[in-house]
């Protein structure tokens, strides 16, 4: 078959997948698996083949990072039952102040908190953010929600063990390793930079609170109403109805936050926090070491061993149910896991089928007819796979399909041209991120739960978001050129 043929079935494939989510609302994962059967029946790989291919990259990146997956959302599950989150945000509030809490508060969540499921995370985290913004001064409300925005989704795509970032690693074939040194040494300054641009924007006239804004009593507790909790050293209030929310949720999401002025207490409470989170980070320190020896070529078995990926979130995920059984009882732990099964199980599946579709597009030889076209440039393929993520993103809605979906039309370009796939799966992500609109959750979520209006969460989440998509693509551009 011809190389345009080839070219011409592959972008209809990719058409197609979109079209039957955006328009005639299938399921992702029936759309992903039939654009990959017609690419493959199309392109010249016959029936048994295409069949086998779809079924091979399904297993193939199950393989790499089924288990990746399952681990980092159980423990998450497990700390949001413990109330890990609101501790660490006190702890913030306390060590960084009101002003600072922004950027604190957004690399926090993008490099600290990716275990969590992001919709959860963001249920949580949204009412202790609103809390703050008042103290922040009169663009509080603004800053605190691009902060929230850019964070959550920065990290799910760039950040191990972001679910996005661990599907892209096991479809590129990055070590889980790699990927979490180089997403670490581009999420800091691509969140620190576009929360700042942000930041400017809206100090500068681009923000309306009359205008952007929902108005209702924000739940603020005064200095002196504080009453520190026996187990997370901040005080809870009563919460208002949100727009969106019953009170029931809102009883169940909002807390209010104050340092309290008791040392003895404050060091009891962030000794608990670095309990709870000990597992955790334990788990990212094991699989960085073992990244950073590779790279100096330095062996040890047992390093080597708990270094895997898999066996080091394995052992965050049981010290982390250990300790979760200490602190919040054997029933919450069970609980938990359920929840965390259920989280899981969705993300499973379309990561799997969106390593059949690009399974399908390596097999029909794609990457041999690109990789002439691209020749030893390795920033046309980046610039490529950032384009086409940010354009099936602003498509189809999900970071997670744009992402995968792009790099895995791209995935056979980077050994040809020598390129680092790691690079690629960077690129892809960040484009993934460009203009969270109306068709996500997350874009709701954060109009509700921050008390925005559209035309607010249009400026924070949307171009917010995208700010840190551009910042990202410039900042893996010079990356290419040592890497």
């Amino acid at each position: 078959m011809s190389d345009l043929a080839i070219l011409i079935n592959t972008a209809i494939a990719v058409s197609a997948v979109v079209l039957m989510i955006v328009r005639f609302k299938f399921n992702p994962v029936v759309s992903l698996v039939v654009g990959s059967a017609y690419l493959g029946l199309t392109s010249g790989l016959g029936t048994a083949k295409t069949v086998e291919t779809i079924a091979t990259g399904f297993g193939d990146i199950m393989a790499e990072v089924g288990l990746l997956i399952s681990f980092g959302v159980l423990m998450g599950a497990m700390l949001r039952e413990m109330g890990a989150i609101q501790r660490l945000v006190g702890t913030l509030l306390r060590v960084f102040g009101p002003k600072r809490m922004p950027y604190a508060l957004s690399l926090t969540i993008a490099t600290l908190l990716q275990s969590i499921f992001l919709d959860v995370l963001l249920v949580i985290s949204a009412p202790l953010a609103r809390n703050l913004a008042p103290k922040i001064g009169r663009m509080g409300t603004a800053r605190m929600a691009t902060a929230l925005a850019i964070g959550l989704e920065c990290g799910i795509v760039l950040m191990v063990p972001g679910v996005g970032a661990l599907a892209l690693a096991g479809l590129l074939g990055v070590p889980l390793g790699k990927m979490l040194i180089f997403g670490l040494i581009l999420v800091i300054p691509t969140v620190a930079i576009s929360v700042a641009i942000m930041s400017f924007l809206f100090t500068h006239g681009w923000w309306n609170p009359e205008k952007d804004e929902e108005h209702f009593h924000q739940t603020v507790v005064d200095d002196e109403d504080e009453d520190a909790t026996p187990d997370g050293g901040v005080g809870a209030s009563s919460p208002r109805p949100v727009p969106g929310r019953s009170v029931a949720q809102a009883e169940r999401t909002s807390t209010s936050l104050r340092p309290t002025t008791d040392n003895d207490v404050v060091t009891r409470h962030e000794g608990r926090l670095i309990v709870l989170l000990a597992p955790l980070l334990v788990s990212l320190l094991l699989i960085a070491t073992g990244a950073i020896l590779d790279i100096a070529d330095v062996s040890n078995p047992v390093i080597d061993f708990v270094s895997e990926p898999l066996i080091a979130l394995l052992i965050g995920l049981i010290g982390t149910s250990f300790i979760g059984r200490l602190t919040i009882g054997q029933h919450r732990v069970q609980k938990a896991i359920a929840s965390g099964f259920s989280e899981s199980g969705q993300i499973l599946i379309l990561t799997g089928v969106g390593g059949s579709l690009a399974a399908t597009i390596a097999a029909v030889g794609l990457g041999d007819i690109l990789g002439q076209y691209f020749a030893a440039n390795h920033a046309a393929p980046l610039l490529m796979v950032w384009v086409m993520a940010a354009a099936l993103h602003i498509a189809v809605g999900s970071v997670t399909i744009s992402a995968i979906t792009a790099a895995g039309v791209l995935a056979p370009v980077a050994p040809i041209i020598g390129l680092d796939p790691v690079l690629i799966a960077l690129a892809a992500g960040a484009g993934s991120l460009f203009a969270v609109h109306v068709t996500s959750n997350t874009f709701w979520l954060l109009q509700s739960l921050m008390g925005q209006t559209t035309r607010g969460t249009l400026k924070t989440c949307s171009v917010g978001v995208s700010v840190a998509s551009v910042v990202a693509i410039l900042l893996i551009l010079p990356m290419s050129l040592f890497f």
